[in-house]
């Protein structure tokens, strides 16, 4: 079948401008939706063409499918790609998109409708012998049934919304007294966030790993798994730090999970990217996962399976939406090194992950070999509330884990995003813990640390520091003599973003 000509894509920052690229490789135009907030953007800026949606909220542009669909009818595009978050996983848009006589760049709207509901999507699981967390299946009527149902399974457990996901509507119960309060709070949470208060409960792994397969799917049958990413690193079931594979994952065992995340997908006659997700534990004294979710998108950590894999997953999208068949099967998957991912948002890791504003005034990326920068940040962009605080990925690869490390160490220090803070200081302690370069860590790594207790000079000076405490001596001389007054240090924490304010008549960070 013939490959597009245009594709819209219904989306914004990173994502929109990585898609794009892409797209403008295998001779695709692309056509940018924008904002009022975002009419200065990278995305609309790089592509084709662009269309402005008008408003700032997200409900008033990237949201409003009236509008995304109006603006591909006029524009010409033959397809959509949603990118993740806003409107990817939202089954009414993507039935909404086939009905225009667009081609549609997920999977199909039935599939997104099981897997984006918990419920749904462990009854289908269970069906197809697929692990689960043990628990229940159907929804909780309220706290007393909640209590009835935790009985059986045994505590502690987790309340989590059906519906939804990014960590919002979950709750850890450990004993009963904490039951009524915890389902008030999650039922309530679950509303506000999905417009759906029900709530299932399952037995809560108390130190596990949080460990997902790559899927893909063409629409002749056939499918492959690109190996595992590792995302244990999270705070509030947000990761911040991702890997490619997992220090705990040999060839049996991603044989095996890979096997399941296939088996889950076909399940649902799935088509294109997806992502099973795992819950990985060896509490027993022997290896077990369980199915989680999936995710029926693109995810924000693929670039860590393309650079392990050298596969670029948006060219094999728009291949897969477009009727061609893969060409390759699971044997023809090679694995190649070790690639990390960390997200840089603009929030504060020293006040509890708060979410920080402000105009980027300063910018550098780090460069060298084997380090990708996804990013839709330019220099004079407002960043405000309205969006999600993710201003770009920083991604390195390298032949082992360790070499990986130290290259992400190195590619942190050189970044330079002032304006506004960001959890650069967060991802250096936890590159820099032993349990994170061992490779013996969980979900729980982050709180561990407690990085929001410490105060912001002392984790910003920790960072440089574990940064810097391996350059030379001369090294340091020449970082001493820039003419920065400040002297190496404070040069140092200009390298790390320019989270400290500087002084009166300098560039303000």
């Amino acid at each position: 079948m013939a490959m597009f000509q245009r594709i819209l894509i219904a989306n914004r920052g990173e994502i929109a401008v990585r898609i794009l690229r892409t797209a403008r490789e295998m001779g695709i135009e692309s056509v940018a939706v924008y904002s009022d907030f975002d009419r200065r953007a990278l995305h609309a800026r790089l592509a084709d063409r662009a269309v402005a949606l008008g408003g700032a909220l997200p409900s008033e542009s990237y949201l409003d499918m009236k509008k995304i669909l109006a603006a591909a009818k006029r524009t010409g595009a033959e397809a959509i790609h949603p990118g993740y978050g806003f409107l990817a996983e939202n089954a009414a848009f993507a039935r909404a998109v086939e009905d225009a006589g667009l081609a549609w760049v997920g999977p199909p709207p039935a599939a997104i409708e099981t897997m984006g509901d918990k419920i749904t999507s462990r009854r289908s699981m269970q069906a197809a012998d697929v692990p689960v967390v043990p628990g229940i299946v159907d929804p909780i009527e309220n706290a007393a049934a909640a209590e009835v149902e935790a009985a059986k399974v045994g505590y502690p457990i987790a309340l989590k919304a059906a519906a939804g996901g990014g960590g919002k509507g979950i709750r850890i119960v450990r004993s009963k007294k904490e039951m009524e309060g915890a389902f008030r709070t999650a039922s309530g949470e679950a509303k506000s966030a999905f417009g759906d208060g029900r709530i299932y409960l399952e037995r809560y792994l108390d130190r596990p790993r949080h460990i997902e397969i790559q899927v893909m799917f063409d629409r002749h049958g056939n499918g492959v798994h690109f190996g595992e990413r590792e995302c244990s690193v999270q705070r509030r079931h947000q990761k911040l730090i991702e890997e490619s594979p997992s220090p705990v994952v040999d060839e049996a065992l991603r044989a095996a999970m890979g096997r399941v995340a296939l088996e889950a997908a076909r399940a649902v006659g799935y088509v294109g990217a997806g992502t099973v997700e795992f819950l990985y534990t060896a509490a027993s004294g022997k290896p077990e996962f369980f199915f989680l979710e999936m995710n029926t998108r693109l995810q924000v950590e693929h670039p860590v399976t393309e650079m392990v894999t050298g596969i670029d997953l948006v060219r094999e999208q728009l291949r897969v939406a477009a009727g061609e068949e893969l060409g390759y099967g699971q044997d023809d998957i090679r694995f190649h090194g070790h690639a990390i991912e960390v997200r840089v948002n603009a929030e504060d890791p020293t006040n509890g992950f708060l979410p920080s504003t402000g105009t980027i005034q300063n910018l550098r990326w780090p460069g060298g070999p084997w380090v990708r920068v996804d990013s839709g940040v330019y220099r004079g962009m407002e960043v405000g509330l309205n969006y999600d605080p993710m201003l770009a990925k920083l991604i390195c690869w390298a032949p082992d884990r360790m070499g990986a490390i130290e290259r992400m160490r190195r590619t942190l220090a050189e970044l330079n995003i002032g304006g506004v803070r960001t959890g650069t200081p967060a991802a250096l302690a936890v590159l820099e813990s032993e349990a994170f370069r061992s490779g013996d860590f969980d979900t729980h790594l982050l709180e561990s640390m407690d990085v929001g207790s410490v105060r912001g000079d002392e984790v910003q000076a920790a960072a440089i520091a574990a940064v810097l405490h391996r350059w030379s001596s001369a090294q340091r001389r020449a970082l001493a003599h820039r003419g920065d007054r400040a002297g190496w240090l404070e040069r140092g924490r200009a390298e790390l973003g320019g989270q400290r304010e500087r002084s009166a008549g300098e560039v303000g960070r």
